[in-house]
């Protein structure tokens, strides 16, 4: 009798101190330094309803203390973009420096600012982030860590 509530007790003790076990916290992993790829825009033209593409090469340098900073071939969609970022396990967002005042992801010149949340997705490689505005229209950047 004596054996079996030892061995009880020595196993409910294992078994507390298993179940005790601190889990590990699990922490959004930031995407930080360079990343290159590709800024898709997807437009539904009203009249037609066809699906209208533009996509531009673009770079993206990510930092904790600078912020971000966006490069692109300006002659296409992209604007150049800079600024502060926030973000937690599912969105992201960009508050670009040089957007025109008022103005969420497009600005009036029609060139497009990285300002504004996105959802987004990184797995320590591949970081893509997207937003879309009013149903027609849908920006998506598909980056990759250099």
């Amino acid at each position: 009798m004596k054996r079996t509530i030892l061995f009880s007790l020595l196993t409910a003790a294992i078994i507390l101190t298993g179940c005790n076990k601190q889990s590990q916290s699990s922490t959004t992993p930031v995407p930080l330094g360079t990343f290159t790829g590709k800024l898709v825009v997807i437009h539904k033209n009203g009249k037609t309803s066809k699906l209208d593409t533009v996509t531009s090469s673009v770079t993206l340098l990510m930092s904790a203390s600078a912020g971000y900073a966006l490069t692109a071939d300006t002659s296409v969609a992209q604007a150049g973009s800079h600024g502060p970022f926030t973000l937690n396990s599912q969105y992201i967002t960009f508050t670009d420096q040089t957007a025109p005042a008022g103005s969420r992801i497009v600005g009036t010149s029609a060139k497009i600012h990285l300002n504004g949340t996105y959802t987004y997705g990184y797995d320590g490689t591949n970081f893509d982030f997207y937003a879309t505005s009013a149903d027609t229209l849908g920006y998506s950047y598909l980056l990759v860590k250099n």
